[in-house]
């Protein structure tokens, strides 16, 4: 109990003097099924075992993609996702951040990127494949909810950053031109 409380303050002033205020609200709350939303990104994580041989498939697979899954871009609100093999490659460590829903994130796997999903995943003990109805129970099986978790800006979606992008893009394009006036 005073460890705790302990722990407690050094944790109450750490933050006091280390934390900056952004002004963004980075408060957690449930993505749905499992996970954590912060604002309008939520995270996946999930850890599977690999089928015998499975590692070295992944590792040929990520080779030949240049470790770049660049077809997940179609998804459109996929800010990030990580590959990660464990336990010398016998297990599968999966990782995202989204914006929106569960269950409409996994729908829009199963929608927008099915081969890409059925390539890496199908290296997965017991995947049933993105399209059968019992992927998504296979997922929450597989998903742990992040002990923490933090996003920096957090009101914004993968859409909001891309438009903001544009935006910025075409000022910067503007300014260049005319300082060559």
């Amino acid at each position: 109990m005073l460890e705790d409380l302990k722990l407690k303050k050094d944790l109450i002033i750490a933050n006091f003097k280390e934390a900056a205020n952004d002004g963004y609200d980075h408060s957690i709350e449930s993505a749905g099924k499992k996970g954590l939303r912060s604002g309008r990104v939520s995270e996946l994580t999930a850890i599977a075992d690999l089928k015998p041989g499975g590692g070295e498939r992944l590792k040929k697979i990520m080779e030949i993609a240049d470790g770049n899954l660049g077809g997940a871009t179609r998804v459109g609100t996929l800010h990030d996702l990580r590959i990660v093999l464990l336990d010398n490659d016998s297990k599968i460590l999966f990782c995202t951040a989204y914006d929106g829903d569960w269950d409409a994130y996994i729908d829009d796997f199963a929608t927008k990127i099915p081969e890409l999903m059925d390539i890496i995943f199908g290296n997965v003990e017991g995947w049933p494949g993105i399209k059968d109805p019992s992927v998504k129970q296979f997922i929450i099986d597989h998903q742990i909810t992040a002990t923490g978790w933090y996003v920096g800006v957090p009101h914004l979606t993968v859409n909001d950053i891309r438009r903001q992008d544009k935006i910025v893009s075409g000022l910067n394009k503007v300014i260049d031109e005319a300082n060559k006036s």
